[in-house]
């Protein structure tokens, strides 16, 4: 790719991390570098099960997926995205031409943006950068801030600011990026284990830490307000409040 030529840097709107899913290793690179040689933070997968491995310790707001994907196939993993994610932006990167394609994308994948290979690299950087301010000025008063740097929750109203601990963290990371906002409790469980180690948390010790999530939550909500974590009986848990990223 070429070098990067002067364009706005990503950090001039706030830091945007980037879901690269593309399967040619030699291309792969070659985005991630000219990416985060224009301020983006990339983090790369070959595969729709790599990408899986990523969301749940990683908050993305932009996912670059390529169609032709080893197992899932690129326009299944933007249908789960969009349905997990409606406030990320998602880009189709693809040598696929067909207007049928192209359609496809957009109505079953939910696309924002459909690019056809080969892209030039300094478009993408602007494709990108353009979706991303779009998606920063969408956000509403209505949602709660997640701070991933400072591992804190602002409430709607911006007035009482929660500390998390690192746990409390990555279990809303995961249900804010999980289809339906629910995972079963032994996938939150498997979220903790130590590498090298094959014990996780157990089921004990995780209710007791959405209890105390629940409580932080409950001690600066409104009387009457839904909980913000609900049970969901037979699976696990389900987030019950709007929750956007700032990094």
């Amino acid at each position: 790719m070429n070098p990067p030529i002067s364009l706005e840097s990503a950090d001039s709107i706030s830091p945007l991390v980037v879901a690269l899913v593309e399967d040619d290793r030699l291309l792969r690179e070659e985005i991630e570098v000219h990416l985060t040689a224009h301020g983006f933070q990339v983090h790369a997968a070959n595969s729709a099960m790599g990408l899986d491995d990523l969301t749940a310790r990683v908050a993305f707001n932009l996912y670059l997926i390529d169609l032709n994907l080893p197992g899932e196939n690129g326009l299944s993993l933007c249908r789960r995205v969009r349905a997990s994610r409606p406030d990320a932006g998602i880009v189709i990167m693809t040598a696929r031409v067909a207007l049928n394609d192209r359609i496809a994308g957009y109505k079953q994948g939910g696309a924002d943006f459909y690019l056809t290979k080969p892209v030039s690299p300094d478009e993408l950087v602007l494709v990108l950068l353009n979706l991303g301010r779009r998606l920063n000025q969408a956000q509403t008063t209505k949602a709660w801030s997640l701070s991933l740097r400072d591992r804190t929750l602002l409430e709607p109203n911006q007035s009482q600011k929660l500390r998390l601990t690192s746990k409390e963290k990555t279990i809303l990371l995961a249900l804010i990026q999980a289809k339906d906002n629910t995972l079963e409790s032994g996938v939150l469980c498997d979220l903790f284990t130590e590498e090298n180690d094959d014990s996780s948390m157990s089921k004990h010790a995780l209710e007791e830490m959405i209890a105390r999530l629940r409580k932080k939550f409950k001690s600066v909500q409104a009387e009457g307000d839904e909980p913000a974590i609900k049970s969901v009986w037979g699976v696990g848990y389900q987030l019950c409040v709007r929750i956007h990223f700032v990094h």
